[in-house]
């Protein structure tokens, strides 16, 4: 087991993050803070990561809410990606377990990340943080996924 592993959640519409789970073209992969590289370098083989997605499409009033997809980081280096008109953003592979969309609304009186119910969505402005084993569980367990697939 890694003892370092972290649990992260990366913030996208749900059609960005639920693309990432089924490329055409080889693993999955993660892309946070509109293909920014620096936030992937805090991210490290075997960590976990859940997606969150306040709405459907990217800027879109189509809210959701929801955990779309979770996973574990492959190794390897953040790496360019060309995804045409001219958006090269850095991405990470991932391999994403089978789970259920979920919504977060049952869950943020139990996170311990949440500082205060009435503000539980301003962290996600991050677009990427980490959080601890047992919120990473909590969301895990929700949406049906594997825990020991996840190495908890």
């Amino acid at each position: 087991m890694i003892s370092s592993r972290k649990n992260w959640i990366a913030v996208a519409c749900a059609t960005h993050a639920r693309r990432g789970c089924a490329p055409s073209d080889g693993p999955g992969y993660m892309q946070v803070c509109h293909g920014k590289a620096a936030p992937l370098k805090r991210v490290r083989p075997g960590d976990r990561v859940a997606y969150y997605a306040p709405t459907v499409t990217m800027g879109g009033k189509d809210k959701l809410q929801c955990f779309v997809s979770l996973g574990l980081v492959l190794p390897g280096d953040p790496y360019e990606f060309d995804m045409g008109g001219g958006f090269i953003p850095f991405r990470k592979d991932v391999q994403y377990l089978e789970a259920q969309e979920v919504s977060i609304l049952p869950l943020v009186s139990q996170f311990e990340f949440v500082e205060s119910p009435q503000r539980w969505g301003y962290k996600f402005r991050f677009g990427l943080f980490d959080i601890s084993d047992h919120d990473m569980g909590l969301i895990a367990d929700a949406m049906q996924a594997s825990r020991k697939l996840l190495h908890f």
